[in-house]
């Protein structure tokens, strides 16, 4: 049992500093074993390196959401499954702590230190906290708060991606990879090259991190490249492939999947030349196969990217 008995206003007065106070960590899990609230606690500066807060034999951990751990020490900590939701962990020492199954949805995680902690099936949420102030701060008109905002959302993306590739963690890693470059791009002058050449690179396969991007923009490329070459016409042999209100629907469906199939053979620069570009065609025909080509190339880049890690 701990030592000393803390009044609850101790636990939730946030100007209380918990540096130096006695059995601290013995006297929180005696609230843990005794199922008293934890939510919303004030915990700064608390040393409670090795704790274990594990509800032993159940599937959910103990209730700390809400609560305030800036610069706390918890190297070493078992947290499995432990709910801190909405918390601050801004500065806090997590080194060699087990996260397994823990829900930091919403969490504050500036400057948390992660390195060796165990983060398996950690629910970290789909944006940062910073992300989400970054967007209200813009709709309100203060762009240097938003600025200040996404550059620390930017720096927690960065350091999730990097304590999570460390724990052999890919593909969360590279999700986070992905968060921290769209916030990089947020950051650049609305209308500038590098702006929008980094949008371009996040459409195309974000940032080398969604392959599946390349193959929908390939499928859609085709498909309208399909559409000019009927609208504007292709020559097979002697006939002229393209749109012709005189005939019927069956015709011209033939010649448009005429045109789909010239549409895959250039994209994929295989040209079998059983069909040729006339006219404007031309041009569209050699913008498809740069495209095609270029496309292609990125497509193996970003797909041997994810399958080798």
């Amino acid at each position: 049992m701990p030592g000393v008995d803390y009044p609850e206003s101790f636990w939730t007065d946030a100007e209380q500093d918990k540096r130096g106070c006695a059995d601290l960590a013995e006297a929180l899990l005696a609230r843990a074993r005794e199922a008293r609230p934890m939510r919303g606690f004030s915990l700064k500066y608390a040393d409670l390196a090795g704790i274990d807060l594990v509800r032993r034999g159940s599937s959910s951990g103990y209730d700390l959401s809400g609560s305030d751990l800036y610069r706390a020490n918890l190297q070493g900590a078992h947290l499995f499954a432990i709910d801190l939701r909405g918390a601050s962990l801004m500065k806090a020492d997590l080194r060699g702590a087990n996260l397994h199954c823990a829900d930091l949805r919403g969490a504050n995680l500036l400057g948390v230190q992660l390195e060796g902690a165990r983060l398996d099936n950690v629910r970290w949420g789909e944006r940062l906290v910073q992300e989400g102030q970054a967007v209200a701060a813009g709709r309100r008109g203060q762009p240097e708060l938003m600025r200040d905002l996404l550059q620390q959302a930017e720096e927690t993306y960065r350091n999730l991606r990097l304590s999570l590739e460390q724990a052999g963690l890919f593909e969360q890693a590279g999700h986070f990879f992905h968060r921290e470059m769209v916030m990089r791009r947020l950051q650049m002058p609305l209308g500038s090259w590098r702006r929008q050449a980094s949008w371009l690179v996040d459409m195309f396969c974000g940032y080398g991190e969604k392959p599946l991007r390349v193959v929908v923009f390939s499928l859609a490329f085709i498909l309208v490249f399909a559409l000019l070459y009927f609208a504007f016409g292709v020559r097979y042999g002697e006939q002229l492939l393209v749109f012709d209100a005189q005939q019927g629907l069956w015709a011209n469906g033939l010649t448009l999947l005429n045109c789909l199939y010239y549409s895959v053979v250039t994209f994929t620069t295989l040209g079998y030349g059983d069909i040729v570009p006339v006219g404007l065609t031309r041009a569209l025909a050699a913008i498809e196969a740069f495209t095609g080509s270029f496309t292609m190339a990125l497509f193996v880049v970003v797909f041997v990217k994810k399958m080798t890690r």
